[in-house]
């Protein structure tokens, strides 16, 4: 039994799922509407705004970004002997989608101010592959904690090659880049909507795409490749992918008030932006990217020059109940991809060692982002 006055305060997370009445008037009005299963009104109608969201005509819902990565790779070709060009700073889960299908991925380093895919170094490396006759069957891109890539780059470099974009947009829904919205840029695009994303579905994803034949490909594998028939006929492997009515529900109503989450999280980092700024060695990731969704903000810190580290500052805020978290752990690095062919710079293996994320997300009341902004202060006042 815990003693007055000796509770601990409640931990502050880093995206933790914003939910309310509008959720719940969504979810219950579909239970009670009896479409509970993969199909029904509600997962019509979140197709058809997510699609209208991303700036193109056809959204294929599913249970995972994951999912909808792997089928977009489907969708594009790849398979046994080919090839694909990954960065290698993300999670596991982009890499793993291009092993789902039999290709191999080859990872690409980034660019150190974004973390994106480094532009520069893609072009080389696609000009070495290309020269040994490679099967090169895509590009996958992947917009940075909520940062696009840079496409006006990347995309003539791969168009060059005849090597089809797929945008790993998993954490990027809402953001835009020249006036594009994430989604838009590749042959095909995934959303995800985890927990912890910036709107959720509780689990779920989207594939979005322009290419009207990939989008009905990825609809017939996502529903284990039934053929049209009175009984169960199938011909090939497909998969459990689909995501139900309810859950599609839910999503609907979080895309209503996606615009005032991504403002809240923008406002979030706008605090962070105030911290570090008079803070030698420390900036923030792709912090001027003005159309970025903010889904996470990461500090970069050049322990040469703040005199500390990141890890210091993570076990300091830790100690305060305050989530954070490593950037990605490069997949060249981690034991599944041990001895993978990659090109690299060094830059994602800099930000590993020099970055961390901070909390950011639209539930975060003023006193929780105030706790964090009092644990750093806290910090780098002990340090001054």
């Amino acid at each position: 039994m815990a003693l007055v006055g000796t509770e601990q305060p409640r931990a502050v997370l880093l995206s933790g799922p914003d939910v309310g009445e509008l959720e719940q008037e969504y979810v219950l009005a579909a239970l009670r509407s009896g479409w509970v299963a993969p199909a029904g009104p509600d997962l019509d109608r979140f197709e058809q705004e997510i699609a209208q969201r991303a700036g193109v005509p056809h959204a294929v819902a599913v249970n995972s970004g994951t999912a909808a990565l792997h089928l977009a790779l489907e969708g594009v070709g790849a398979g046994p002997g080919d090839v694909v060009v990954v960065p290698t700073l993300t999670f596991a889960a982009t890499a793993n989608a291009v092993l789902y299908t039999g290709a191999v991925p080859v990872f690409a380093d980034c660019d150190p101010a974004t973390g994106n895919l480094d532009a520069e170094l893609l072009s080389g490396l696609l000009a070495t592959l290309d020269a040994e006759g490679a099967r090169v069957r895509a590009v996958v891109t992947v917009d940075l904690y909520g940062s696009c890539a840079d496409y006006r780059r990347i995309l003539p470099v791969c168009e060059r090659y005849g090597v089809p974009v797929v945008e790993d947009a998993a954490e990027s829904l809402g953001a835009a880049r020249d006036g594009r919205p994430a989604g838009s840029f590749g042959r095909a695009a995934a959303f995800s909507f985890n927990g912890n994303k910036i709107m959720t579905t509780s689990g779920g994803g989207m594939l979005v795409t322009a290419d009207t034949g990939l989008a009905e490909r990825a609809r017939y594998l996502a529903g284990q490749a039934r053929l049209p028939a009175e009984h169960y006929e199938h011909a090939e492997v497909g998969y459990n992918y689909r995501l139900s009515n309810v859950l599609a529900a839910l999503g609907r109503a979080q895309l209503c008030r996606l615009d005032a989450m991504i403002e809240r999280r923008r406002a979030v980092r706008a605090a962070y932006r105030e911290i570090f700024a008079p803070v030698d060695g420390v900036r923030l990731l792709a912090g001027d990217d003005p159309a970025g969704n903010c889904w996470l903000t990461g500090i970069v810190a050049d322990p040469e020059r703040t005199g500390w580290r990141a890890r210091e500052l993570a076990v300091h805020l830790r100690a305060r109940q305050v989530e954070t978290r490593p950037l990605f752990k490069p997949m060249h690095l981690q034991p599944l991809f041990a001895g993978a062919r990659s090109a690299l710079t060094g830059a994602a293996e800099r930000l590993f060692a020099n970055g961390l994320v901070l909390p950011g997300g639209s539930a975060l009341d003023d006193d929780q982002v105030g706790r964090v902004v009092d644990g750093v202060n806290g910090f780098l006042d002990g340090r001054r």
